[in-house]
């Protein structure tokens, strides 16, 4: 089957999450011997930034890490949408696109028979409303959502014709265990980034004064830290070492003894059930893993017993406390953790997920299955 997604970006994770999903699902793809082709701009903001600060190394890198991915970059003004898709039997748009691209596929679907679905995985739904009323998917066959409510958002709103709920998950062939690597960089690492306003109190209640609080050994990665982000880190002891390309993290996850994930407010607040992508691939390193409050709405995991939960500051500065000092309680919850993970969690299971609402759309329409729907 050829398979065409359109995303932001494919090559570069500067600020851009979910391109680790993105590259699991195209990867898995590849896998089963689907013919993937993606296209991504010349022009996104996260291959922009990613260059601007480090030049083309990262690029190469990306390719030495996933040598089976291969990114179609185009320039928005003389691309050729409906060439791209020629022959393609499904076609993925990720929400990062032009709402001109996003539109410009609708027509060139209703005179084509491809299968064509918009893939949303962020919060501005509910942040910019607006702007996601604005792309015109009356020409798509349905909408990917990463979370049950917001695959309800676009069916109460009308903006699709049908909706599936496609939640983020690991690519575990890239995020596992690494069981050589001994534990002796620190006590707690952070991987994440700053995020503006969207979880600052957040990242000070639960990350950063328990750190201090504790004197735990602890490093941050991310980008877009401003200054005041920096100083906070400074004065808690805690070491800022910026940008790590996602391929990495295991190697970074492997040398530390813990981490935490903080969640975005508009998650926790108007999206719940919906984790995003990080600790889906802290569990399935094998690192325990405590979180800030969020509503496991879905039941994705079994809190308290795949992760801990801490409900406010000191919370979290107890169960850290416990975690490390705990190291045979350490290896329950990350075994925990990495079983739901290897279990119900992969981008295997929602690539099986991807090609059976694929066939339910097909059969629609008399079309063959897909086939190599289980791994």
């Amino acid at each position: 089957m050829k398979i065409v997604m359109f995303y932001h970006t494919l090559v570069s994770d500067w600020n851009h999450g979910n391109a680790h999903f993105l590259r699991g699902v195209a990867s898995e793809l590849i896998r089963r011997g689907h013919d993937v082709v993606v296209f991504e701009p010349s022009d996104s903001w996260s291959r922009l930034n990613l260059i601007d600060q480090f030049g083309d190394d990262p690029l190469k890198r990306f390719h030495e890490a996933y040598p089976d991915l291969e990114a179609n970059v185009y320039r928005s003004e003389d691309f050729d949408p409906e060439v791209a898709v020629k022959d393609a039997d499904l076609v993925i748009v990720h929400e990062w696109n032009r709402h001109e691209l996003v539109a410009r596929l609708g027509e060139i679907r209703r005179n084509h028979d491809f299968t064509l679905l918009f893939h949303d995985t962020h919060h501005r739904m509910v942040t910019e409303p607006g702007a996601m009323a604005a792309y015109d998917l009356s020409g798509y066959d349905g909408v990917l959502a990463f979370g049950e409510v917001l695959r309800d958002l676009y069916l109460s709103k009308r903006l699709a014709k049908r909706a599936w709920t496609w939640h983020e998950a690991a690519d575990t062939r890239i995020f596992h265990p690494l069981p050589d690597i001994p534990r002796n960089d620190g006590d707690l690492v952070w991987i994440g980034n700053w995020g503006d306003d969207e979880r600052e109190a957040e990242l000070h209640e639960f990350l950063i004064e328990p750190v201090r609080q504790l004197g735990l050994k602890a490093c941050v990665y991310g980008v877009r830290y401003p200054e005041h982000a920096l100083h906070a880190l400074r004065r808690a002891g805690i070491e800022y070492k910026g940008w790590l390309p996602n391929f990495q993290v295991p190697y970074v996850f492997a040398r530390y003894r813990v981490t935490v994930h903080v969640p975005r407010q508009a998650y926790v607040r108007a999206l719940p059930g919906i984790p995003t992508i990080r600790p889906f691939e802290a569990m399935a390193c094998g690192i325990p893993l405590v979180s800030a409050p969020w509503q496991d709405a879905e039941h994705l995991f079994s809190p308290g017993n795949d992760f801990l939960f801490a409900t406010n500051g000191q919370e979290m500065k107890e169960k850290l406390s416990g975690i490390i000092g705990d190291e045979e309680g350490a290896k329950r919850i990350s075994a925990r953790g990495l079983e739901t993970i290897r279990r119900r969690h992969t981008c295997s299971h929602r690539v099986d997920e991807l090609l059976q609402i694929h066939d339910e759309l097909g059969s629609r329409h008399g079309r063959k299955p897909s086939r190599h729907i289980l791994s």
